[in-house]
């Protein structure tokens, strides 16, 4: 449902407050620990994180979407039953259970946030950015998400009606967007070609080609 912070109940939230400030030296700490004693090669970890940025998250997502806007009995499984329309495309598991997907319109936009702490699905959009975990994003996207798409270079007419929607632990939302005019002859690989995970979070519309 769209933003409703009484109802934000996280498995592992930071009661409203940012990770601690040293969290991410402990991770760093533990990395070369791990990789001095020969237990992770760092290249298998470069590995992991590369695909986790750029194959197995956005590229997901996009595949997700360009099939929605080929198909149109997909399109309603998908916005019925999120996770296990997205599952017929080989993409789930952890961090992408209880998936929603939130269509775009000429007359609503749809914006993802994480009020309480950075929920994300990973398997269909990959690694968050560190704008979506930054507790500016998090408040500001409730309180004023007019003005943040307009910092993003989005900006609505007041006829359009914007929906925060709260990812939580235990269900994360992915946009789905507008198909851009003139791409009717585009096939499903030219079309996911065409979106990003910035459209796919509501923070940008996918561009025309």
């Amino acid at each position: 449902m769209p933003h409703d912070a009484d109802h934000h109940d996280h498995d592992h939230d930071h009661g409203g407050q940012a990770p601690p400030s040293d969290m991410a030296l402990r991770v760093k700490a533990l990395e070369s620990l791990l990789v001095e004693k020969g237990l992770v090669d760092p290249a298998a970890l470069d590995a992991i994180i590369e695909t986790y940025a750029h194959e197995v998250g956005p590229r997901n997502g996009a595949r997700v979407v360009a099939r929605a806007w080929s198909d149109p009995a997909y399109k309603a499984r998908l916005l019925a039953d999120a996770t296990a329309a997205i599952a017929e495309l080989g993409y789930g598991g952890r961090q992408g259970e209880h998936m929603v997907v939130v269509e775009n319109t000429p007359e609503v936009h749809n914006l993802v946030v994480c009020t309480l702490c950075s929920c994300y699905p990973w398997p269909v959009l990959g690694l968050p950015p560190t704008w979506y975990k930054s507790a500016a994003y998090r408040s500001r996207a409730v309180i004023d998400p007019r003005g943040v798409l307009a910092e993003f270079g989005l900006s609505l007419g007041d006829a359009v009606e914007i929906q925060v929607w709260d990812s939580t632990a235990e269900i994360r939302y992915l946009v789905l967007p507008e198909r851009p005019a003139g791409t009717e002859d585009l096939d499903e690989a030219a079309l996911a070609d065409l979106v990003g995970r910035d459209a796919m979070i509501g923070v940008a519309k996918v561009a025309a080609p």
